[in-house]
């Protein structure tokens, strides 16, 4: 069956973003391509004069051609009638190498995303991510988004000067169980600049619900940014991955100020949760 191109065209929609430093703008309401119905072989990003602009399809790696796309769930009551994608052990891949680097390496970055969780299934223990672009060998830096297998949320930057699961080149910032069946607007921040920088994680609001310090390695080199997984893993699809919806999923290549940050969140809560 050929792919076609579901968009849904709606002023409701227009969220008023900050553009300043928007690499990455993914929208459950524009740019799919559906293949077989409801599967998604790639979500185009939809933020202004994007260079990474489509997370598609792969299949590398999986036994079974296709069983690595998400699917559409549309009209959801619970977000006030928008759609999401809905993840089970499945991604979608930027193949682009390089616009991501600067998140880690000095530049900064705010990440936002509205998501829902399921029971994980099993995988390697407490780690089921829904977005991340570390790099696949070496001490695998980049910055991944997870819950763990009770659906604990979690954030965290890898910068490459050291393996280890977790210490201060790679620290783990734990915040609350999610509740299934509901969606929530989760985020993670980390400021810009040489030397250290604080990274901080957000859960339904603007005040931080974890921080930690992380020392800045401007030599660090992430990879490929996917959605529903820690990394483009090939050699083990699905095994690192989060069972859960997205429904909005945004990335600014640097700390957004406190009052973006709080007039972001307000504006994301009243568009897909607040009755």
């Amino acid at each position: 069956m050929k792919p076609f191109l579901f968009l849904i065209a709606s002023a409701a929609l227009c969220l008023a973003l900050p553009e300043e430093g928007l690499l990455l703008d993914l929208d459950a309401a524009k740019g799919l391509t559906l293949e077989d119905g409801d599967k998604v072989s790639a979500w185009e990003n939809q933020a202004p004069a994007a260079k990474a602009k489509l997370f598609v399809k792969q299949d590398e790696g999986r036994k079974e051609k296709g069983s690595g796309r998400p699917t559409l769930r549309p009209a959801i009551p619970e977000l006030n009638g928008k759609p999401a994608l809905v993840f089970r052990r499945q991604e979608l891949v930027c193949m682009d190498e390089d616009t991501f680097d600067g998140l880690i390496t000095g530049k900064g970055h705010t990440w936002l995303a509205v998501i829902s969780v399921f029971p994980q299934q099993d995988g390697l223990k407490d780690v089921n991510s829904f977005f991340g672009n570390l790099r696949n060998g070496a001490k695998y830096e980049g910055v991944w988004g997870c819950v763990n297998d009770d659906n604990t949320l979690w954030y965290g930057v890898r910068n490459s000067l050291t393996f280890g699961r977790f210490d201060k080149n790679n620290p783990q910032l734990l915040g609350p169980i999610l509740e299934t069946g509901k969606f929530h607007i989760v985020g993670g921040r980390m400021a810009a600049g040489a030397g250290t920088a604080k990274l901080e994680l957000f859960a339904n609001g603007a005040n931080p619900v974890a921080t930690a310090e992380i020392p800045v390695e401007a030599a660090a080199n992430p990879s490929k940014m996917t959605l529903g997984q820690e990394r483009d893993a090939i050699e083990h699809p699905g095994h690192e991955s989060f069972d859960g919806e997205i429904t909005r999923f945004l990335i600014w290549e640097r700390p957004l100020t406190e009052t973006e940050l709080t007039n972001t969140i307000a504006t994301l809560l009243k568009t897909y949760i607040e009755k």
